[in-house]
């Protein structure tokens, strides 16, 4: 019987995800020898790859050389605007096709992320999960393709709003509000506690962002 290896990730996603967890941050510069040795991979999809993600703006050019890019306070508030009303969208569609079986893993993943509330590297990633799965719930591919592209922006900050003191409990808790809201087919309901978890959310980078300058 022959086996089947699992699919490999292709240079744009391997970049992407070390963009996203951290590796490269904001400001670090990409050079395609390094980063093919890195990934194990020859220096042509890599080449294609940052062709690709300079195209999505998640890379920029500083002289010669590409760079994460970073985003400034205009750049990060319309992202947000845009990220509250299109998450309130996919919990409202989640709260009208979501089956039993998608709103059960939500419940567990609320309940096994409760467990990662001090570890905010560790919840950042169990975050993404949970808003991919209430993206997956709206069971509408335009909608999740569009969330796909903010959510790749997001990676472009260079801290997580839940690693504000309390903000993971508090975040929990609104996760699990949303689910409710989601479980018992309240569209409206679900809808605004995920504009309002995304509210709060910016709120308190807004403040990180404030701390960093006051420090400096």
């Amino acid at each position: 019987m022959t086996q089947t290896r699992p699919p490999q990730k292709d240079a744009y996603d391997m970049i992407l995800e070390a963009i996203d967890i951290g590796i490269y941050k904001p400001g670090d510069r990409l050079v395609e020898s390094e980063l093919a040795e890195r990934f194990g991979v020859s220096r042509t999809p890599i080449r294609e790859a940052l062709q690709r993600l300079e195209t999505q703006r998640l890379l920029e050019r500083d002289g010669r050389s590409l760079i994460v890019a970073s985003l400034d306070h205009n750049q990060m508030a319309e992202l947000y605007v845009v990220r509250r009303e299109l998450e309130g969208l996919a919990a409202r569609l989640a709260a009208r096709h979501a089956t039993q079986e998608e709103i059960d893993v939500l419940r567990d993943m609320v309940a096994a992320d409760n467990k990662l509330v001090n570890d905010p590297s560790a919840l950042s990633r169990a975050n993404r999960r949970f808003h991919v799965q209430i993206h997956l719930a709206s069971h509408n591919r335009y909608l999740v393709q569009q969330l796909d592209l903010v959510h790749r922006t997001m990676a472009l900050m260079a801290t997580t709003s839940l690693a504000a003191q309390g903000r993971g409990e508090i975040a929990q808790s609104e996760h699990q509000g949303i689910v409710d809201a989601i479980a018992a087919r309240d569209e409206d309901r679900a809808a605004q506690a995920l504009k309002d978890h995304i509210s709060i959310a910016f709120m308190t980078r807004l403040k990180q962002d404030a701390d960093t300058r006051e420090r400096h």
